[in-house]
């Protein structure tokens, strides 16, 4: 445990005891109320996904997890992400303050707790983000940034979030687009699934997954590939479904080779069924330039709202420099609403 006093208030970080029911109980209250005041347009967290996150972690990682009090109330908590399989200079942290108690001391120390137990881990770097004003854009509150600098971070890559308001789209215009890109996707098949990977097609996902970060604009991250795996992919699939995740996929396949040669998903993380994420969209470099990309979106999106009917929002993310990706997500409707710095801080 890391204690300390500023102004005459003792801060004490404590390592998060799952068990704890109490304690995990403050995490995500405080997780709760950050959201609420930093992305408000987020629908909340719920319990139930927060304690299922707790208890089915992403595989090939371990997590550390602390939570901060002052004067014995609970004040902060931070989520510590450590690679098992590549990146394993590298971490990431999400250091989250209770809106009541920002200012005060908490979040510098939870990330000398962070520096702590990531030194003891033989980690060089730590990663995490925060929310940007973009011109014109809604207002976000940039004290994560001013904390983020303060602390010797610096930003190496803005993402661009964007939102699809599912209720105003124009289903004809989408009608055309997807035909026009069939045109030029002429020797090219669609498969579609829900939840697990089918296991004809899981060595050809694993390859394409695994390019996300090779392919992907990183800007000044030190973030290697991932090695992605036939396996890799079963674990993540069965910690989705362990977590209550609704994930809907739409593939194409080259149908001379019969690779799996593109791919995207869409996911809802369980707590509504109005909101969803855009994740995912990727395009084996040798079959670019048949509007593969829209294709599987749009195909996607359309697959999703047959189940989905209550969907009203995807947000999806995008490095503010992928200009063809950005450009195929406008022209279905998504709009920018914010910005996202990617930290990095050598420990």
């Amino acid at each position: 445990m890391r204690q300390g006093n500023l102004g005459g208030m003792d801060i004490a970080v404590k390592p998060l005891d799952p068990a704890d029911e109490k304690a995990v109980e403050q995490a995500y209250q405080i997780v709760e109320a950050a959201l609420a005041v930093d992305v408000p347009d987020f629908p909340p967290v719920g319990r139930q996904r927060f304690l299922a996150e707790l208890r089915h972690p992403w595989p090939s990682a371990t997590h550390e997890r602390a939570l901060a009090t002052i004067d014995g109330a609970a004040a902060g908590y931070v989520t510590i992400e450590l690679p098992q399989l590549d990146n394993l200079e590298n971490a990431d942290a999400e250091i989250t303050v209770h809106p009541e108690h920002r200012r005060r001391g908490v979040g510098r120390a939870l990330y000398e707790h962070v520096q702590g137990v990531l030194r003891g881990a033989g980690r060089k770097r730590v990663m995490g983000m925060s929310p940007k004003t973009l011109p014109g854009g809604v207002a976000r509150d940039e004290a994560a940034a001013r904390f983020a600098t303060a602390m010797g971070a610096k930003n190496a890559l803005t993402d661009v979030r964007r939102r699809l308001d599912v209720t105003k789209v124009d289903d004809a215009d989408l009608e055309r687009q997807l035909a026009d890109a069939w045109e030029r996707a002429a020797g090219y098949s669609l498969i579609q699934w829900r939840g697990a990977t089918p296991e004809e097609i899981i060595d050809d996902i694993a390859y394409l997954d695994g390019r996300l970060l090779t392919d992907a604009p990183m800007g000044e991250l030190d973030w290697e590939a991932e090695k992605i795996d036939a396996d890799r992919i079963r674990a993540v699939d069965a910690v989705v479904a362990a977590r209550g995740r609704r994930r809907y996929h739409t593939a194409v396949r080259h149908d001379e080779s019969g690779k799996v040669v593109a791919f995207t998903t869409i996911d809802f993380p369980g707590t509504v069924d109005w909101h969803a994420f855009q994740q995912i969209t990727i395009v084996e470099p040798t079959h670019r330039g048949h509007r593969l990309g829209t294709v599987v979106k749009l195909e996607n999106l359309s697959y999703t709202r047959t189940y989905e009917p209550g969907v009203r929002a995807i947000d999806t993310w995008n490095a503010g420099v992928n200009d063809h990706m950005i450009s195929i997500n406008e022209a279905m409707g998504f709009r920018a609403v914010d910005g996202w710095q990617n930290w990095q801080a050598d420990v």
